[in-house]
């Protein structure tokens, strides 16, 4: 009972940064006023970001019906939310101890080295607890020699990460106060080093001049609303009326479409006013905790956090990575992988924040570029991965994120080493 308990408040984000803000409120010794408001504020802000992210998750859901019925394409679908439910079923308890003592490992490497990062993003940590207690497992190993050599592989992960992408960050934010918590973080370091190569930061996207008559396209969820509904537009006829008529309960495809193409970009709008407000909070409350228990920590947050510096970037950076995603479906076969469909909601949330740390580096060509990159990243790593998840490999999805990947096949490449 315990146990489920604490995987329940350990995984669900908004209790998690509302209990780190509460003990940075308390140890600043704050009057219970605001210490009630920012501990309350802080969960609020990231709750109104995950009703954000489900509105756009729900609308995604609905293009990418459209999409497979249009073109007909069958393979993995990587969602890693649903693959981290899948192996809880078989590994629950593996994974609530893995996260329990990652976070635990991550607090003490945050004191003790100089990583101080304190990983906040807790559904990634769930999701990478879960990753590990399927790949040890099919590794060979079991209990507690599992537990703790995934414990330390998390928290290892859960500073390394932040830290390895905090010189782009700094680009994005303009400040050294917050930390990316997120893993992808190899797509978007990529995306951050394509950009240096090929562009220059001057030519950021949130200069481009739009002339008077489409000055209406300035306002993001405007330009979001027009760029959605002209996608849905465009696979309409291949996926047909009647089948988009189906999915709808009857209503007119035109109607459905554009309020579909709506409600994401409503969906995008309620994201950025959840992390407005929550880093409005926790920045102020993390405070205690490092002046406190790790001297100088940093907070790491979620890949949404960096969305409202670059928001023309966001969408670019979707519409690129997903063309990624798109080209990867031609040329997985070719080197004998299997067919990777993309996923809406990796290449949104994952290619729009590749696009915004491409174009803190390199402009637009940085956030085109880094962007399309990480879409390749997202169809060839789950790709990649699949044989390393043992039965789990053959569910029709898989992990999604680019951290996933390259941490499940590095264990799966030491295995095999091993076992020559």
């Amino acid at each position: 009972m315990i146990e489920l308990i604490m995987n329940d408040i350990l995984g669900t984000p908004a209790i998690l940064i509302g209990l780190f803000a509460l003990a940075g409120l308390l140890l600043q010794k704050k009057s219970a006023a605001d210490t009630v408001s920012g501990t309350l504020k802080t969960t609020m802000g990231f709750l109104i970001l995950g009703a954000g992210a489900t509105v756009v998750s729900d609308s995604l859901g609905v293009f990418r019906k459209m999409f497979e019925a249009a073109f007909h394409i069958q393979g993995v679908v990587p969602n890693t939310d649903a693959m981290a439910a899948i192996a809880q079923k078989e590994f629950g308890t593996q994974t609530a101890l893995i996260m329990i003592f990652g976070m635990l490992v991550n607090l003490l490497l945050a004191r003790f080295t100089p990583f101080k990062y304190v990983f906040l993003t807790g559904h990634h940590t769930l999701y990478m607890a879960a990753m590990l207690a399927v790949v040890l497992s099919t590794a060979g190993m079991h209990g507690w020699l599992l537990i703790s050599t995934g414990s330390m592989i998390l928290g290892a992960a859960m500073v390394i990460a932040p830290a390895i992408l905090q010189p782009f960050t700094r680009k994005v934010t303009g400040s050294n106060d917050l930390a990316l918590g997120h893993f992808s973080t190899f797509g978007y370091f990529t995306a951050g080093m394509i950009g240096k190569w090929l562009g220059s930061p001057e030519k950021s996207t949130e200069t481009i001049q739009v002339p008077k008559s489409l000055g209406f396209l300035r306002d993001t969820s405007v330009a979001i609303s027009i760029t959605m509904a002209l996608l849905f537009f465009a696979i309409a006829p291949f996926a047909g009326i009647p089948f988009i008529e189906k999915i709808s309960g009857g209503t007119n495809f035109a109607v459905f479409i554009l309020i579909q193409a709506i409600t994401f970009a409503a969906g995008v709008y309620i994201i950025l006013a959840g992390v407005r407000m929550a880093i409005g909070e926790i920045v102020p409350a993390f405070k205690g905790i490092a002046d406190r228990f790790v001297k100088g920590a940093k907070p790491a947050l979620d890949a949404p956090t960096v969305f409202p510096f670059a928001p023309n970037a966001v969408i670019i950076g979707f519409l690129c990575s997903f063309a990624g995603g798109i080209v990867s479906i031609f040329l997985l076969p070719l080197f004998g992988l299997t067919v990777i469909v993309p996923g809406l909601v990796p290449h949104f949330f994952c290619g729009a924040t590749a696009g915004v740390y491409g174009n803190a580096t390199g402009g637009v060509r940085g956030a085109v570029a880094g962007a399309f990159v990480n879409g390749l990243l997202l169809s060839f790593l789950p790709a990649c991965l699949l044989p390393v998840l043992g039965a789990l490999g053959f569910e029709g999805t898989t992990f999604g994120d680019t951290d996933f990947g390259i941490i499940g096949i590095l264990i799966g490449l030491i295995k095999f080493l091993f076992q020559l």
